[in-house]
């Protein structure tokens, strides 16, 4: 889902992208005891999602489908499961301007209906690179991608257990940064955010 504040702050140049230093000096942890996953249901608009998975998505409905909530697959049969925000993004569509039409519930906690399905190998798409991502969000720069750090207060569990823990956001994210960009790409992430690190 989207959220509400996002604080831009020098950036490192690394290849195509730039890379806000609240990803390499912020720590973050999710913690799902705490925060229940309020960020499948919360915010005024759904999750980003990349026009080539819009096609990815409808092409493994008929796998995901059966893990939503009736709701949720009601909806997406009636009008299909994205739509534009305000800023004309393309997003995924929520239920009474609350749950994502992906949102599922287990135990008291929220989590993604495609990550489910892919959990038990009925897709190979694991969910929208954007919910993966969080909580980084990416922004278009000119020819270069803008990954900055949204801060949201659904958060501040994460935010403490990172502090804990003592792992930076881009750590937490390893997985998905990987996915989004490639293993070489992490690797040089790492090798600079090591070097600045030292240099504080």
């Amino acid at each position: 889902m989207q959220d509400a504040s996002i604080r831009k702050k020098f950036m490192l140049l690394h290849e195509n992208t730039l890379v806000s230093l609240d990803v390499i000096e912020e720590e973050f942890v999710c913690n799902l005891s705490a925060c229940k996953g309020e960020c499948c249901v919360e915010g005024e608009f759904g999750a980003p999602l990349d026009e080539e998975e819009i096609a990815i998505i409808e092409k493994e409905l008929p796998n995901i489908l059966p893990y939503l909530t009736e709701a949720g697959a009601k909806k997406i049969k009636k009008e299909g499961f994205h739509e534009l925000d305000t800023d004309g993004d393309i997003v995924t569509k929520c239920i009474k301007g609350r749950d994502c039409v992906f949102a599922i519930s287990e135990k008291g906690v929220y989590k993604c209906g495609i990550e489910k399905a892919y959990e038990e190998g009925k897709t190979k798409f694991m969910k929208p690179i954007s919910c993966h991502l969080y909580p980084i969000r990416l922004d278009k720069v000119g020819e270069y991608t803008a990954l900055n750090y949204s801060r949201w207060d659904i958060c501040s569990p994460a935010c403490k257990q990172g502090k804990v823990l003592k792992v930076p956001i881009y750590k937490f994210l390893k997985n998905s940064l990987e996915r989004k960009f490639g293993v070489e790409w992490y690797a040089g992430l790492e090798h600079i955010a090591s070097e600045y690190l030292s240099s504080k």
